[in-house]
C-alpha cells in the first residue's frame, strides 16, 4: 500500500504513452473497426447525424487533401463553432495534413474574436453562420479587416460538399506526435486567456488514460455535451472514444431534453458534464420518463462537484461517478477518481494523478514539498505539460518553473496514499489583517446550509483590514430566505470569527466560463457596479 514520507506522487510509468498523432489515432481506429459507429450527431429538432469510422477517416482524408490545397503545414487554422461533426472532421483532417488547431468559443464577442484570432497567429477561421440567435457570419466579417494574418473564412454550411468533392492525396506529411496539434485557450477565470500550444502524443495519451481510469465496459458509448473547443471534449471525449473504438454521442448544444433522449436512445454507459449541467439533466420535469438503465459512469470536473449531485445519480440510475481535475495547459487531465475508489475518496477528493504524471503540493513561497495532508499549490510535470504559451515567453516561465514544474495556481493537499483535495484557488485567498482566509473552507460550510442553493466567497478591498470577506450566495426557492443576521450566526457555530463574511449579496445565476468555472473577477466588477442584491 503507497505510504507517501511528502506531498509527492512520483510518475507511474507502468502504462505507456501513446507515441501517435491525432491523425495515427483515428487511423488506427478505422483499421481495426471500419464499420463501428464512431460518432452520433445530437440536436434540439434534427435528426441525428451519425458517421462509422471508415467514413469519418475517409472524410477527414479528404479534409487533409482540401487543407493542403490552401494551407502549409504548421500554419494555424481557427474554427469557431458549437459541436457540428464539421468540427471533428476539420480536426482530424488537420491533423492528418500538420497543421495546428485552434480552437475558440463560439459564445465569443467581437473583440474577444479579434484578440483571439490575432494571438494565435491563425491564417483562417472556420465558422457556423449563426449560433444561439447570433449572426457569426457577420460578426466575423467586422472583425477581418483588424486581423489580416486570417487569409480565409471557411462557412461549414456546404463545406463537407467541397471536401468530398477534393481528391485525396497519396503524399499527407509525416507528422510527429511530439509536434503542436492544438492551441487551447486558458479558461479566463482571472482575466485575458492565454493560447496554449499542446502537442499530439499527449492529448492522445491523456484522453486515452482518462478512459481507463473511468473503469467503464470498453468501447462504452460516451454521451457528452462538453464543449470541443476545450480539451475535455475535443480530447477526453472524442479522442478517448476514438482510443476506445467506442461511439461518441455528442451534443451539438447543450439541450437537456436532447441529452436524456439521446442518453436513452443510444443506451450511454458513460456521461461526461461539467455540474451545471449534470445539475440541469436532473432537473427536467420529465426525468423519471427516460430510462437511463444503462449509464454505469458519470464523469465531471471543471469545478468542485458537490457529493449531493453525485449522490442523485447514484439513486436516479445506480451510476458510479468519476471525478476528474486538471486544466488546459496539461493537456487536460492530471488526477481522477475511479468509481472503484471509497465512498470518501469520490465524494471528497479528486482522486490520485494519472499515469505519466509527477504531482507534487509545494509551498507557494518557497517552493519547498509540503508535508502530507499540508495545503500548498498543486504542480505537475510530465508528459502531459504544454509547449507554452504561444508568443508568451514570460508568461510561459511564470507558469513552468526552471525544474518543469507547471503551476496550477491551485491550493489543494496530498494525503499518505496521493489522493488529492482542490481546496481553492492562490488568487482567491483573502488576506485580512494578516489572517489568510480560503474562501473553499466557508464555501462548504454556507452549502450545507438548507436555504442556500450555492455560495461563492470573494475578498473586497478594505482600508483598515486589507480585505473584508464577502458571501454572494444563490437562494433555494423551496425555503424561506434567510437573513444576513441569520446566516452570520449559521457560520459562527462552525468557523472563526474572522472567516465569517462582513458583507452579503443574492444572485440568480453565478458568472462561469463555458467549462463551468466560476469567474470570481465578475463577481467583483458586478459588485463594483452596484449590480448584485445585497441580502
Amino acid at each position: 500500500m503507497t505510504h507517501l514520507p511528502e506531498s509527492l506522487w512520483p510518475a507511474d510509468t507502468s502504462r505507456p504513452l501513446l507515441d501517435v498523432t491525432v491523425g495515427g489515432l483515428l487511423r488506427g481506429a478505422a483499421a481495426e473497426a471500419p464499420d463501428k459507429l464512431a460518432l452520433v450527431s445530437v440536436a434540439p429538432g434534427r435528426e441525428d447525424r451519425t458517421w462509422t469510422y471508415g467514413r469519418l477517416l475517409d472524410e477527414a482524408e479528404h479534409a487533409a487533401a482540401w487543407l493542403l490545397d490552401r494551407f502549409r503545414p504548421g500554419e494555424h487554422v481557427a474554427v469557431w463553432a458549437p459541436n457540428v461533426p464539421e468540427w471533428l472532421v476539420l480536426q482530424y483532417g488537420a491533423a492528418l495534413s500538420g497543421l495546428v488547431l485552434v480552437t475558440i468559443n463560439p459564445a465569443l464577442r467581437s473583440a474577444e474574436l479579434q484578440y483571439a484570432l490575432d494571438t494565435s497567429r491563425a491564417v483562417a477561421a472556420f465558422y457556423v453562420d449563426d449560433f444561439r440567435g447570433t449572426d457569426m457570419a457577420a460578426m466575423l466579417k467586422e472583425v477581418l479587416p483588424a486581423v489580416p494574418a486570417v487569409r480565409e473564412a471557411v462557412a461549414f454550411e456546404g463545406w463537407l460538399e467541397q471536401v468530398r468533392a477534393t481528391e485525396k492525396r497519396a503524399d499527407l506529411p509525416t507528422v510527429d506526435p511530439q509536434e503542436p496539434t492544438q492551441i487551447q485557450f486558458t479558461s479566463g477565470t482571472t482575466g485575458r486567456p492565454k493560447a496554449a500550444v499542446l502537442e499530439h502524443m499527449a492529448m492522445v495519451t491523456n484522453a486515452a488514460h482518462v478512459r481507463e481510469r473511468c473503469e467503464a465496459p470498453t468501447g462504452a458509448t460516451f454521451a457528452t455535451a462538453l464543449p470541443l473547443f476545450h480539451t475535455a471534449g475535443c480530447g477526453l471525449a472524442g479522442m478517448g472514444s476514438v482510443r476506445e473504438r467506442a461511439t461518441l454521442v455528442l451534443g451539438e448544444v447543450f439541450d437537456p431534453t436532447t441529452m436524456l433522449t439521446a442518453m436513452q436512445d443510444h443506451r450511454a454507459e458513460i456521461l461526461g458534464g461539467v455540474p451545471a449541467m449534470l445539475h440541469a439533466l436532473l432537473a427536467h420535469p420529465d426525468l423519471e420518463d427516460f430510462d437511463l438503465g444503462s449509464l454505469k459512469v458519470v464523469m465531471s470536473g471543471g469545478d468542485a462537484v458537490p457529493p449531493p449531485l453525485v449522490e442523485a445519480w447514484e439513486k436516479l440510475c445506480g451510476a458510479t461517478a468519476s471525478a476528474v481535475y486538471g486544466q488546459t495547459e496539461l493537456s487536460p487531465i492530471v488526477c481522477q477518481t475511479r468509481p472503484s475508489d471509497t465512498r470518501a475518496d469520490n465524494l471528497f477528493t479528486a482522486g490520485r494523478p494519472l499515469p505519466g504524471i509527477e504531482v507534487a503540493i509545494l509551498d507557494p513561497h518557497t517552493g519547498e514539498i509540503r508535508p502530507v495532508d499540508s495545503e500548498g499549490e498543486i504542480c505537475a510535470r510530465g508528459y502531459s505539460k504544454m509547449i507554452g504559451y504561444l508568443d508568451m515567453p514570460e508568461e510561459t516561465d511564470k507558469t513552468i518553473d526552471a525544474d518543469g514544474w507547471l503551476h496550477t495556481g491551485d491550493l489543494g493537499t496530498m494525503d499518505a496514499r496521493g489522493y488529492v483535495k482542490v481546496t481553492g484557488r492562490l488568487k482567491d485567498m483573502i488576506i485580512r489583517g494578516g489572517e489568510n482566509i480560503y474562501p473553499r473552507e466557508i464555501e462548504e460550510v454556507l452549502t450545507r446550509h438548507p436555504a442556500i442553493a450555492g455560495a461563492t466567497v470573494i475578498g473586497l478591498k478594505d482600508e483598515r483590514w486589507g480585505e473584508n470577506v464577502a458571501a454572494i450566495v444563490r437562494l433555494d426557492e423551496k425555503h424561506p430566505a434567510p437573513t444576513a443576521e441569520e446566516l452570520h450566526d449559521y457560520l459562527r457555530e462552525h468557523l472563526a470569527p474572522h472567516k465569517t463574511p462582513k458583507a452579503w449579496y443574492v444572485t440568480d445565476t453565478m458568472p462561469t466560463n463555458a467549462m463551468g468555472k466560476l469567474q470570481k473577477f465578475r463577481l467583483r466588477e458586478q459588485i463594483e457596479a452596484g449590480g448584485l442584491r445585497s441580502l
